[in-house]
């Protein structure tokens, strides 16, 4: 489980692909060094596993299946992504909760400055959408933000600028494809009110 709360945006530095699954290696000198082969890892909200570390270098084995459902097929050396350790036992909760499992890929549809501020819009899918309230959250590319505004198949968020510089947002065009995960929140009671109402 993680918050949303970005610890780093790394560095691709490679990316090989395999039969069933592509071998993705990441710089990240901030939270690398802390992390051992086993740990999870949020990349761009993607929860994956670290197969290899060296230096601060993380090395993960993404399935084919990962790639399929998340942004990480548009990956390139040099593309920066976001890092997140898992949420501590004993820790705040800054955030909100994040499982790493993301739920479909929105495409920004705008993102640009409005005074000190920065503006963003995702199209998002049917599927993401119907979680989507505002002043509610969502996890973009495994950020945890607060929907400012919500219209028929897209959703906007204000950013601050300390939010954009040490999050991948900084490198964000319009057009983009990012990673969506609604709150579990509202997915639970989702469910909870379509097994009610498949009862009567």
């Amino acid at each position: 489980m993680f918050t949303g709360i970005v610890e780093e945006a790394g560095h691709v530095e490679q990316i090989r692909a395999g039969k069933r699954s592509t071998e993705l290696t990441i710089r990240a000198p901030k939270i690398g060094p802390s992390l051992r082969v086993g740990n999870s890892v949020a990349v761009n909200g993607a929860c994956l596993t670290v197969v290899g570390t060296r230096r601060g270098v993380l090395r993960f084995d993404v399935l084919n299946e990962t790639l399929r459902r998340t942004n990480l097929q548009f990956a390139r050396t040099g593309s920066l992504v976001n890092l997140e350790r898992p949420l501590r036992a004993d820790a705040r909760l800054d955030g909100h909760f994040v499982l790493g499992h993301v739920d479909g890929r929105g495409t920004v549809r705008r993102w640009e400055r409005v005074g000190k501020d920065y503006v963003l819009e995702v199209a998002a899918p049917v599927a993401v959408m119907r979680y989507i309230v505002e002043k509610g959250s969502v996890a973009v590319d495994g950020i945890s933000l607060t929907v400012a505004g919500v219209g028929r198949g897209w959703f906007c968020i204000w950013i601050i600028p300390h939010t954009r510089a040490v999050t991948n947002l900084q490198a964000r065009r319009a057009g983009d494809v990012v990673n969506l995960e609604a709150d579990i929140l509202g997915k639970y009671v989702d469910q909870l009110l379509r097994g009610r109402r498949a009862r009567r």
